[in-house]
């Protein structure tokens, strides 16, 4: 069986964070590992308290994972402080992790801040060079790119330069007003749209968590990055399709709707 190890906050109510990543990887036939990087009390109304597991503890976790059962790929999500994401990149250049998916965790989707400002260009500086595929939605993708995203040329010409000054695949997920739920990957000079329906489904928390971990989970699979994406959407469309209460436990994965292998 193929191998993911998330790195990411812990969601108490199970709908996002290393909960949501860990249903999604097993149910999408991989051994899924974690690395907390805080505790969070929260659920779907929004972040009520976050307490940071120390720099030095996490490396300690990614020693274990990484001597023991060594990933197939890696999805990163909450990093809330730069020494954070310094112990982060420093055990990932040091183990030659490969197929990383970094989610940039910077506000949820109740709104909440997760990442301190001073953190940011910590984030720029090292841990998106490592990356594999960035996952950003708008606010985040306007954050990296420094300007403000108003429509789908918009999110293209973001997209190509974030890709293009760090050398990695963007995949700049739509929703927040601007051209419906279609994401668009801009990944080795190219740019691909991934058409996606607006689906009336109030409960979309832990929605990115969830995404980025399944492209991960394909990775993992062996999948080419236009397909994990592809699959990856698939399967958050579906889950939301389906009309699945999160408000009440019933997060996507817990119907076991998964990706075809």
């Amino acid at each position: 069986m193929k191998t993911a190890l998330t790195i990411a906050g812990s969601d108490c109510s199970g709908g996002a964070g290393i909960q949501a990543d860990m249903k999604t990887m097993m149910a999408n036939n991989v051994y899924a590992m974690s690395v907390v990087t805080a505790i969070t009390a929260q659920n779907t109304k929004g972040v009520t308290g976050v307490l940071e597991v120390p720099p030095e503890f996490v490396t300690q976790q990614l020693d274990a994972v990484f001597t023991d059962i060594f990933p197939d790929a890696v999805k990163i999500g909450m990093v809330s402080s730069g020494k954070l994401i310094t112990a982060i990149a420093d055990a990932l250049r040091h183990y030659q992790a490969t197929n990383i998916v970094l989610d940039p965790v910077m506000v949820s989707t109740s709104g909440s801040r997760l990442l301190c400002e001073e953190a940011v260009s910590e984030l720029k500086e090292k841990l998106i060079p490592l990356a594999s595929v960035i996952t950003p939605n708008i606010p985040e993708a306007e954050v990296l790119w420094g300007r403000s995203i108003a429509s789908a040329a918009d999110m293209e010409q973001a997209a190509k330069e974030i890709s293009q000054a760090y050398g990695i695949a963007v995949l700049c997920k739509g929703g927040h007003n601007i051209n419906d739920s279609n994401d668009l990957l801009y990944a080795e000079g190219r740019a691909k749209w991934f058409q996606g329906e607006r689906i009336d489904n109030p409960n979309t928390h832990g929605t990115g968590c969830t995404l980025s971990s399944a492209i991960a989970s394909c990775l993992a699979r062996g999948l080419s990055l236009t397909e994990a994406v592809h699959k990856a959407k698939e399967y958050v469309s579906g889950a939301l399709a389906a009309g699945l209460d999160l408000g009440r436990g019933s997060g996507p994965l817990h119907h076991g709707y998964q990706l075809d292998r």
